[in-house]
């Protein structure tokens, strides 16, 4: 019997990942095993370096004698029998334009993020979320394999399409022996043993795939939650278990044993987590208060950026090979307010007062470049890291500490009466990140918020009423760089809370 459908094959990668080398492979073992096939390619608008899809088609079999197939030069909705996306949002991107079936389609897809341009516009968290993709692709795709493609190239010290071509051929996407993709990667000359090794790879991680695990599982879901949490939804406990850690890595332990005590403080003032809303406050307020505690001042900074796993990951990105240097160098011109930031209280609050009188106050302030793979550059910065150790008595860690018990204090109240408006409030602190003008900006909006919006709530009881404008008014500073929006909002709910003022008078 003549087979009559061709074998259908769909590409999704972004530009410089091999898409081309990919079609090209299995075009050229296709032709090997004697089998009629066809490869077109679709050009994308420029996004993340352009992302581009290949389509081939194939027959299981050679083309009788006299008859020769007619391919389609483009894929059709629903008819793909094996999608391979290099990217999560690509597959995303895929799967909205419908090209999966869940009686047909089987699903590769890496489960590696390369954020996009709007993504990293944001004032705050803009990342897309992953477990929409991740769910999606489960309810649409006959069968869903999501493989971390990305991390098996860097393992093996080749390019993404090398492991994108072992993944479609341990998913059974080829009617021809693994032998003739190998010897296709080998008529490739140059770099075919390290495509080898991630084709192997990827192979191999295809039948290790569970498909009725999540893509991306929690790194803490397995730890051991510290005392005192057991009863807590596993989301909340979680997110205090990474949120311990992170700040046992920022400062040591005794400043982990503090970001618990301040949980527990949040905990302690919560009717029952088993209310969502409450569930979202405990949630939302144990990770920003992790992140706050961990900021980003010049320790820190110099510290992450000595560190030996940076530079394995820069020699990994880099595909450098073992007898390559690496050559750093570090763009730096830190600020007046972040080098006062890290020296004791009052000499920094002097450096402050001298600036804000306008005296000068050079070399302050004066950017610097330094190379941090050179010895003098490495150790100045392990220097500007060995800060770390005196940050308690800082100028920052005052200000910080002083703002994180006046949004403590006021957690308390809205959690013990109002779980909407705590959950507003526990995501204020996204405002707090970065340094220099970005920390300033940020702090300012906070500060504005807080005496424009919370107080007043907290002081009239009214707080089921502000969760509303609170949301809105976070969601404005982190639109508006400039602040404008947020100046709207803030105008906005005070001209509504009037009414209410001379109500209550």
């Amino acid at each position: 019997m003549v087979q009559t459908h061709p074998r259908t094959i769909l590409i999704a990668a972004l530009g410089g990942e091999g898409g081309g080398v990919l079609a090209e492979w299995i075009v050229n073992a296709a032709i090997k095993a004697d089998l009629p096939v066809q490869a077109t390619s679709v050009p994308g608008v420029a996004q993340r370096t352009g992302a581009t899809s290949y389509y081939v088609e194939m027959m299981d079999a050679p083309a009788p004698q006299g008859l020769e197939p007619v391919f389609a030069l483009v894929p059709a909705p629903g008819r793909v029998d094996f999608l391979v996306s290099s990217e999560l949002l690509e597959t995303g991107r895929l799967l909205e334009r419908g090209f999966a079936s869940p009686d047909r389609t089987v699903l590769i897809s890496s489960t590696s993020r390369v954020y996009t341009t709007a993504e990293k516009m944001q004032m705050g968290d803009g990342r897309f979320d992953s477990s929409k993709i991740d769910a999606l692709a489960r309810s649409i795709a006959r069968h869903y394999v999501p493989i971390d493609l990305e991390r098996l190239a860097l393992e093996t010290g080749t390019i993404i399409s090398a492991a994108m071509f072992g993944a479609l051929a341990g998913a059974g996407a080829f009617p021809f022996a693994r032998a003739h993709c190998e010897n296709a990667i080998r008529a490739g000359g140059r770099g075919a043993e390290a495509s080898l090794k991630g084709f192997a790879a990827a192979f191999a991680a295809v039948a290790s795939v569970d498909a009725t695990k999540p893509a991306v599982e929690p790194a803490a879901a397995t730890a051991k939650p510290p005392g005192g949490f057991a009863g807590l939804p596993r989301d909340v406990r979680d997110v205090i278990v990474r949120g311990q850690t992170h700040c046992n890595d920022f400062q040591d332990e005794a400043y982990g044993e503090l970001y618990l005590d301040r949980v527990r403080v949040l905990i302690a003032a919560a009717p029952p987590a088993e209310d969502p809303h409450v569930a979202h406050a405990l949630e939302e307020g144990a990770r920003r208060l992790a992140l706050w505690m961990a900021y980003e001042d010049i320790p820190r900074v110099a510290d992450l950026k000595t560190r030996k796993t940076r530079f394995e990951r820069i020699r990994r990105e880099a595909e450098m090979r073992d007898d390559q240097l690496l050559h750093v160098v570090e763009y730096l011109k830190p600020g007046i307010e972040e080098i006062a930031a890290m020296l004791p209280l009052r000499i920094g609050d002097a450096i402050m007062r001298r600036a804000a009188s306008g005296k000068t106050t050079w070399p302050l302030g004066t950017g610097i470049n330094i190379s941090t793979t050179g010895v003098f550059g490495f150790w100045t910065m392990r220097a500007l890291a060995q800060f770390a150790r005196v940050r308690r008595s800082s100028l920052r860690f005052a200000q910080e500490t002083q703002a994180i018990d006046l949004w403590l204090a006021a957690m308390r109240k809205a959690l013990a009466s109002s779980p909407a408006f705590a959950g507003a409030l526990a995501e204020m602190p996204r405002l707090l990140k970065g340094y220099g003008d970005t920390h300033l900006r940020g702090r300012t909006n906070y500060a504005a918020i807080f005496s424009a919006i919370v107080a007043p709530a907290l002081d009239a009881g009214r707080l089921d009423e502000a969760a509303g404008p609170l949301r809105n008014a976070v969601a404005a500073a982190l639109a508006d760089p400039d602040g404008k929006v947020l100046a709207k909002t803030l105008a906005s709910a005070d001209r509504a809370s009037e009414p209410r003022r001379l109500a209550a008078e």
